[in-house]
């Protein structure tokens, strides 16, 4: 369970960058709040949430879809409600 190095954050920072200003804002104070806090899982299920469309992405941080399939996994719960609380 390591934290991340500085590049290790910078890359995480650049890959969270969306298309969608609400998506970045979200995702960005998501970010602020935990970044220090993050692990290598993290950035594993935070990458698979950053390959969603921005749509579908918005659709699930404003709570009008839930996880599904294989994104439907404790870990990513947990971060997705607190990006939703935030």
């Amino acid at each position: 369970m390591s934290k991340l190095t500085e590049l290790q954050r910078a890359r995480l920072r650049w890959r969270a960058r969306r298309g969608l200003l609400e998506n970045d804002l979200i995702i960005t104070r998501y970010l602020d709040a935990y970044e220090l806090q993050l692990t290598d899982e993290d950035v594993s299920v935070l990458t698979q949430l950053f390959e969603m469309g921005d749509n579908d992405l918005l659709d699930l941080l404003l709570a009008r879809k839930e996880l599904e399939g294989e994104l439907d996994t404790p870990r990513l719960r947990a971060i997705i409600a607190r990006m939703r609380e935030l």
